[in-house]
């Protein structure tokens, strides 16, 4: 099958279109053929090298992490997908790869794909939707009336974030660029403060929980944002000894966790503030949460641009301009 590959990690780099084997169906896997794949900045990551210390692939690797397709084939213990359903995925992190033609993956990490989007929107939303459903409903059950800042709003997770946190009856604040303020008030931000004029961290206080997916310098302002007993997430860094120990990491690798997070989590202590790392993991549950959402009109896809499958190595450029408005995403089929 034709496929994204890298055969080794390059800073920038360019991916190889080749041709790689049809990935094996294991028995409680979905064999799906992909339609369009969403593009991340993870992709880019994965791609430089950045995450070979805590996800040790075997190389060549395809890339890709968000899917949207029908299923080809299931495996023998599957019962709740067919051939010929329209599925959605982020597939497990250990078995990425939607840049492709076909991809098997756990039924378990799968949903039936909203049946109000297409293939391209559908595979907009795994990755970030779940990223924000489980820093906001599972990490910190966001409340109605609480005051949520969620940083960078017109990119992929900010968008949703925005929706989801609103949906849960927040009051919600985001960041964002001149340009894209309409953007982020339609989809429902009651403050926006335009980083290119105005301090985040002046403008905003009392706040309970801060989604952060910048770099260290907003991530330490965030504290001045919350209130005590406030939370704040971030899916950007720096990794904390609890995300190591649940991701079962040695103790080498925990000791340097717990060395990159001390500085941001003593501060958070000295406040009274909670820090902690999210690295979304796949669940075909939560996705199927997600779903029914959608199909309510209450989260909605924001795209940007699809480019088609022989321009992936474009598609990556353009997100890691950082200037994409919601979601890439590259049309297989």
């Amino acid at each position: 099958m034709k496929s994204f590959l890298i055969d080794r990690y390059t800073k920038g780099g360019a991916l190889r279109l080749g041709e790689s084997p049809e990935p094996a169906l294991r028995d409680n896997d979905v064999m799906v053929e992909i339609h369009a794949a969403g593009v991340n900045p993870l992709d880019n990551k994965i791609r430089d090298g950045e995450f070979k210390l805590i996800l040790p692939y075997r190389l060549p690797l395809v890339l890709g992490n968000e899917v949207a397709g029908v299923v080809a084939r299931v495996g023998a213990n599957v019962r709740q997908f067919k051939p010929g359903d329209e599925v959605y995925a982020r597939p497990a992190q250990d078995r990425i790869g939607t840049f492709a033609e076909y991809i098997a993956i756990d039924a378990a990490d799968v949903a039936m794909k909203p049946n109000n989007l297409t293939m391209e929107e559908a595979a907009s939303i795994p990755l970030v939707a779940l990223t924000a459903w489980q820093a906001l409903v599972e990490r910190v059950n966001v409340q109605k009336g609480q005051k949520v800042l969620i940083h960078a709003g017109s990119g992929g997770v900010g968008t949703v974030a925005i929706q989801l946190a609103k949906h849960l009856g927040a009051y919600v604040a985001t960041t964002t660029s001149t340009a894209n303020i309409d953007l982020v008030k339609s989809l429902g931000a009651d403050v926006v403060v335009d980083y290119k004029r105005d301090d985040f961290e002046k403008v905003l206080q009392g706040y309970d929980v801060v989604l952060n997916s910048l770099g260290k310098d907003a991530l330490e302002k965030s504290l001045a944002v919350l209130k005590p007993g406030g939370k704040l997430i971030s899916i950007s860094g720096p990794p904390d000894p609890d995300f190591a120990r649940k991701s079962g990491f040695g103790w080498p690798l925990r000791q340097v966790m717990r060395l990159l997070s001390f500085g941001i989590r003593r501060k958070s202590k000295r406040l009274g503030i909670s820090y902690s790392f999210l690295f979304m993991t796949a669940d075909g549950g939560q996705l199927g949460k997600i779903t029914s959402l959608i199909e309510a009109g209450g989260i909605r896809p924001v795209m940007d641009r699809v480019f088609p499958f022989e321009r992936t190595n474009e598609a990556l450029a353009y997100v890691e301009t950082g200037r994409a408005k919601g979601k890439v995403v590259v049309a297989v089929k």
